[in-house]
């Protein structure tokens, strides 16, 4: 960036002021001085050539950067073929992959500050959205769900909460913002980010073979900037593990085949242990001034013990095995967890995603919901409440972000800001208050 401190000009009268150019790269500020008087025509050519030069010195830094990738890629190309890439797929799958993915290097180094606590991490992801577009799905895709759940074993509601989890119904892959070429994010990973390298150089020799086997073709080979792939965002090993061509036409197509997405996401769950006919867990009650013991005894011990289920009804099997889980203290809602709640964390090693994706599911299939509600600061508001609240925060110039009434960093910053600006307690907590506040302005 080129600033250029100007000095006012007097009209019919030659300039002879001295002149300062300050030129401003990669963070640092360099000045060159003129210790003599020169004309405006002297200064458009001395601006000229010092633009040249620092155009020429970005353009130098960044082909360099980018020659040294093309190194890189040309060191890794006996490596992929060792391991089982053949060279022309090898070829393919890096043509016109010249440089690092920005954008992948960016998400990689983001570290967010916020830690999210479970009441929003449930509320961005069960809602009245979430559920209604559930249903939906499993209206249009019931015949499909149906072979699936006869093959694998696997609850469809499991399956459709894991399809919403990961990608919003297939939402996030018309996004262009989102989706990234996979092979280039894989490479940018394994040649520029040290932590995630080995990740980057195992999954990229994975997906190669992917493009390999011809279940996909170059063009749409996409993922997340990490190289999660299609409509259940499975890394490219794990693709490889499990998936399956539940659509009988020879592919196993994750990106474009529901069928085949929810097939293998179920091919998962099945070959780590689902046990069907069984739920992930059961809400409970919890007895007042009690202490409990850490790890997995039979529902019949958790009762003697005085735990019972929230919703009143009887456990089904009081043999079966269950841990307790308390994830917002003793004043939200418990859990017994079932062995099928650690099935699901094979997908994704969290509790909190192990448990949206349970709640998710059991409200897809018509359950109420939860007797005991999180233990918020304050009082919920809907998603659609969500939605007007981003709408009028955006149009105020605090949100810049989508709307989609999740509420992130982003939007919790956003909220905070206008808190902080209109009297409210800057908590960053999306209150019916500060909705209120925001419909007023």
């Amino acid at each position: 960036m080129i600033n250029a401190i100007r000095s006012e000009q007097n009209p019919g009268r030659r300039e002879t002021r001295r002149y300062r150019l300050n030129l401003i790269a990669e963070g640092k500020h360099r000045m060159l001085r003129f210790p003599f008087t020169v004309s405006p025509s002297m200064k458009l050519k001395a601006a000229t050539v010092a633009i040249a030069a620092l155009a020429s010195t970005l353009t130098t830094g960044s082909a360099l950067a980018d020659a040294q990738f093309r190194q890189w890629v040309a060191s890794f190309r006996p490596v992929a073929i060792k391991a089982g890439v053949s060279p022309s797929t090898f070829d393919r799958a890096f043509r016109g992959v010249d440089a690092p993915d920005p954008v992948v290097l960016q998400k990689a180094r983001y570290q967010p500050e916020f830690t999210e606590p479970v009441w929003n991490y449930i509320d961005n992801r069960v809602n009245e959205q979430s559920v209604s577009v559930g249903q939906s799905m499993a209206r249009k895709w019931g015949p499909w769900l149906q072979r699936i759940e006869q093959r694998f074993s696997v609850d469809r509601n499991i399956l459709l909460a894991i399809w919403s989890m990961e990608s919003n119904y297939g939402e996030i892959l018309k996004r262009d913002d989102v989706m990234r070429d996979a092979v280039r994010s894989l490479a940018t990973l394994a040649y520029a980010d040290q932590r995630r390298a080995k990740y980057g150089r195992t999954q990229l020799i994975a997906a190669m073979k992917i493009l390999q086997t011809g279940d996909i073709d170059r063009g749409h080979l996409s993922g997340s900037w990490a190289g999660a792939l299609g409509h259940t965002q499975f890394i490219p090993t794990s693709y490889q593990a499990y998936a399956v061509d539940v659509d009988g036409n020879g592919k196993r197509d994750i990106w474009n085949s529901v069928p085949d997405a929810l097939g293998t996401a179920a091919n998962l769950l099945h070959r780590n242990g689902w046990q069907p006919g069984r739920t992930w867990g059961y809400e409970v009650a919890l007895p007042q001034g009690r202490k409990f013991p850490n790890g997995s005894l039979s529902i019949a011990e958790w009762q003697q013990i005085g735990i019972v289920r929230a919703n009143g009804r009887p456990f089904p099997d009081p043999n079966e095995k269950a841990t307790l889980k308390v994830p917002d203290g003793r004043q939200g809602p418990a859990f017994l967890m079932t062995k099928n709640f650690f099935v699901l964390k094979r997908y994704n090693n969290a509790d909190k995603y192990a448990l949206a994706v349970g709640l998710l599911a059991d409200r897809i299939g018509g359950y109420q919901g939860l007797r005991q509600d999180w233990n918020r600061p304050f009082t919920p508001i809907s998603m659609n409440e969500r939605l007007e609240l981003q709408t009028h925060l955006k149009a105020l110039g605090y949100y810049d972000g989508n709307i989609d009434g999740k509420i992130g960093s982003t939007s919790r910053a956003a909220i905070e800001a206008f808190q902080q600006r209109n009297g409210l307690q800057p908590d960053g907590h999306p209150s019916k208050e500060v909705l209120s506040v925001l419909r007023r302005r």
